[in-house]
């Protein structure tokens, strides 16, 4: 970060996505009818499971794979995934917990200054692509870190990841480029 200003950003995580394998077949019918806070969608062959402690969704299919979204952590993210296998074990279903992964993060962190958009897709040309008509943000990706960074000329930034260190690590790298484009403080006037 600047060295002449030493406030830390806040980077705050609002979602981690994670996969898990129960490794045995589940029968959505037994779950929707047995289960608790549970939304059958046969249409598209998938039972929704809600936990509020952590708070968490997840997507159930017949085939054991189970996908969590809606965690703000990655040990959130565990806990709840084992908490789910647990609930599918009561239920009387074979589950074993495997596999394991968080596969995305989301994050939002805010620059204490605007940025100048335009410079800033000029200076960082082949990473940095914006354009206003689609959509309000500039897209700046980190293909060695799989990071997404969505700049808004607010100075408010949207991250995606595969995990909160990668995250972090994009937050780091792209403060110096919008610290040099970032827009002059208005004076306030003074009302007589």
């Amino acid at each position: 970060m600047d060295s002449s200003n030493d406030d830390a950003l806040d980077i705050i995580i609002t979602n981690v996505v994670a996969t898990f394998r129960t490794r045995c077949h589940l029968n959505l019918r037994t779950i929707a009818l047995e289960g608790t806070n549970v939304i059958y969608k046969p249409e598209v062959g998938k039972v929704l499971m809600k936990l509020r402690k952590p708070k968490i969704t997840a997507s159930i299919w017949s085939s054991g794979k189970i996908i969590c979204t809606g965690a703000t952590s990655e040990d959130d993210a565990k806990v709840g995934a084992r908490r789910l296998a647990r609930c599918l074990q009561k239920l009387g279903f074979k589950v074993r917990f495997s596999a394991f992964k968080v596969v995305n993060v989301l994050a939002v962190c805010s620059m204490p200054f605007s940025i100048h958009l335009v410079d800033f897709t000029k200076n960082n040309r082949p990473i940095a692509s914006y354009e206003p008509e689609l959509h309000p943000a500039a897209t700046y990706r980190i293909k060695h870190l799989k990071a997404t960074i969505q700049v808004f000329s607010t100075g408010s930034l949207t991250v995606t990841g595969p995990n909160v260190q990668n995250v972090a690590t994009a937050v780091e790298q792209v403060y110096p480029l919008l610290f040099e484009c970032r827009k002059p403080l208005r004076e306030k006037r003074k009302v007589n």
